[in-house]
């Protein structure tokens, strides 16, 4: 059987810093293997987002200034986002779109930036300071271990109902105090990992693909795609 899922970019076309492209094209990569194809669609400024519509989505990264464009359309947005997550929705946020999902964002300027609020955490700046590096973390729940590339200012400290992507072994994380990186949110995924994320953790890239799968296609037999292999890419 082959299937579909329709993939929403939120504001590609302005946070696409951090390798969302490249994310893309490895969920198009991994999903050819899963017998499905991919529709992507860019939900930008002054569009309407639909969550109905779309089966998971990808909300990336920029700088302050992108970010900034972005939080004051995402009020229009928001009643839908929230609508999206609550219907268990998968949703991959990296690095900005990680941190306007949640409360605020306070940007290298000391502006506070307001977030859509969907999710409870809260990030804050560091002075004169920045976590830059390689990072390594193990999610708790599956034992997988993710690779990646952090470069961020920011400061994110995870509220009720959030739970890490992984524990970090090697790197800073969420704010370098409390061993965290990323968060984990009913289907969401934030994370600082740069580079892009999924290119380097193939298995994460498997496991959104199949949170969507069995989302859109809840009566069918995914065994197959749940048993496929993938290779170390780091």
């Amino acid at each position: 059987m082959q299937y579909h899922l329709n993939l929403a970019h939120l504001y590609g076309d302005l946070l696409n810093t951090y390798s969302d492209i490249g994310n893309i094209l490895v969920l198009k990569y991994y999903a050819k293997q899963m017998d499905t194809d991919i529709d992507v669609q860019i939900v930008s400024l002054d569009d309407d987002f639909d969550p109905d519509k779309f089966d998971f989505a990808l909300f990336g990264g920029g700088q302050d200034y992108e970010q900034t464009i972005v939080s004051k359309d995402l009020p229009n947005k928001a009643a839908a986002i929230k609508k999206f997550i609550n219907d268990d929705k998968p949703m991959l946020a990296v690095c900005g779109g990680y941190q306007l999902l949640g409360q605020y964002y306070i940007g290298a300027d000391g502006k506070k930036i307001p977030g859509v609020g969907a999710l409870p955490h809260r990030t804050e700046t560091q002075i004169n300071n920045r976590f830059i590096g390689n990072i390594r973390i193990k999610n708790e729940e599956t034992g997988e271990e993710y690779h990646g590339f952090e470069n961020h200012n920011g400061v994110t400290f995870l509220g009720e109902g959030e739970r890490p992507l992984g524990k970090v072994i090697e790197g800073h994380g969420n704010n370098g105090q409390d061993g965290s990186e990323g968060a984990i949110y009913k289907n969401v995924f934030g994370t600082y990992f740069h580079g892009p994320v999924l290119a380097r953790n193939g298995n994460l890239a498997k496991r959104f693909l199949l949170l969507a799968l069995k989302k859109k296609y809840p009566d069918a037999d995914f065994s197959q795609q749940e048993a496929l292999e993938i290779k170390p890419t780091y």
